[in-house]
């Protein structure tokens, strides 16, 4: 199922296979739309995590409130757009209210971004 130009429900599924709530599925869109916004603006990216049942994102390590369990966050990474840099760029959408208001947390390899409504910004790299 097609949800925008550039992206499917089948990127934002549990990796564990499981089928998505329908009430995360709304979200999942609006996340999807927002995502849109992004790659319009900075190219491709690559989802590496979406949506997660709370089994999956227990197994995962994930926070027992996380977005992700909410069809809200999707960490996403680009080939050629470093964490921090990705971060600045959907930072600098959700503060044109291009992009739904939300968390960014920086990593090493990807950045988290969610739409739950209210800002929180975070940074788990490490220094190298």
């Amino acid at each position: 199922m097609k949800l925008t130009k550039n992206f499917s429900l089948k990127e934002f599924e549990c990796k564990c296979g499981c089928v998505m709530p329908e009430f995360v599925k709304k979200n999942v869109i609006e996340l999807a739309y927002n995502l849109q916004v992004l790659r319009d603006v900075v190219g491709r990216l690559d989802l590496t995590n979406a949506y997660r049942c709370k089994e999956h994102n227990a197994d995962v390590g994930g926070a027992v409130n996380s977005q992700h369990v909410k069809g809200k966050a999707a960490d996403i990474k680009s080939s050629t757009i470093e964490p921090w840099d990705m971060a600045v760029a959907v930072d600098n959408l959700m503060k044109s209210e291009k992009f739904k208001l939300g968390g960014i947390g920086i990593y090493n390899t990807f950045t988290h971004v969610d739409i739950r409504g209210s800002g929180a910004r975070w940074s788990k790299t490490l220094n190298k």
